[in-house]
């Protein structure tokens, strides 16, 4: 810019020198002719010089506005991380959920059910599977439990396998199926097993606590850039995450300690 102006200037000098000469040598013909000065003044002012500076003035004005169009055009658009940061905190709840309810399964109850004899794993010799990836577990009543491997070659690591786990069940060989007997449950036992539900409960809260500190902190390091307002509205939308999935816990704890009880 420096140097245009210096341009510029210079050309100006010439231009007032010039117009100072052609004054000086045409006096003469201004006395006498005015249309001779007219058009000496004309030619004059129709330098070079003065189209050199109206056009270096449009050039830096034309050049100022198009570094304020890029300023405006570099704005970043930042995208909405409140989906992403739910959905996390969603799926390690579920998963809190998820492992809850494997936990309580593995607990004997009063009753016979068809899923207490997944988590029970059988050692057939060539290699480790869980019971229902062999067997299909049927409820007979109230009190039994059939149990019908896919190969009837399995029945003898079933046997083992359901006698060693902790639910205290006796199965008995009945042609090429097990038949298992669900003794009824002692006083202490269950109170022990409602201890048990209890603590499988708070584990399940705390895990679902540690997915909500998860995303609070996520939401945090976002305060430099988002609006607070948005921010707010994350953080309450995971407080109702965090409080249904902590029901839905408690709920499934109180439904398995009545399922013991009764």
């Amino acid at each position: 810019m420096a140097i245009v102006l210096r341009r510029a200037f210079s050309y100006r000098n010439v231009l007032l020198r010039s117009s100072t000469l052609h004054s000086r040598d045409f006096s003469h013909l201004i006395s006498s002719n005015n249309c001779v000065c007219n058009s000496e003044t004309r030619r004059v002012l129709s330098l070079p010089a003065l189209d050199f500076v109206r056009d270096s003035r449009r050039g830096f004005a034309k050049g100022r506005k198009s570094k304020d169009d890029s300023a405006a055009s570099s704005v970043e658009v930042l995208p909405d991380m409140g989906p992403t940061i739910k959905s996390n905190a969603t799926s390690q709840m579920e998963a809190a959920i998820a492992a809850l309810s494997v936990e309580l399964s593995k607990l004997r109850t009063g009753r016979a059910s068809a899923g207490m004899l997944d988590h029970i794993i059988v050692d057939t010799g060539d290699v480790k599977l869980p019971l229902n990836q062999i067997a299909v577990v049927s409820v007979m009543d109230s009190k039994s439990l059939s149990i019908n491997p896919f190969d009837p070659s399995a029945l003898k690591s079933l046997e083992s396998a359901i006698v060693s786990s902790p639910l205290g069940l006796n199965p008995r060989v009945d042609g090429d199926r097990l038949i298992a007997v669900i003794p009824p449950l002692t006083k202490e036992h269950i109170q022990a097993v409602c201890k048990v539900v209890m603590k499988s409960c708070e584990d399940a809260r705390q895990s679902i606590r540690r997915a909500r500190q998860k995303a609070m902190d996520t939401t945090k390091k976002l305060q430099s850039s988002y609006p607070k307002d948005d921010l707010k509205r994350l953080e309450k939308e995971v407080e109702e995450l965090t409080k249904k999935f902590i029901k839905t816990a408690e709920d499934v704890c109180k439904a398995k300690e009545k399922e013991i009880t009764s």
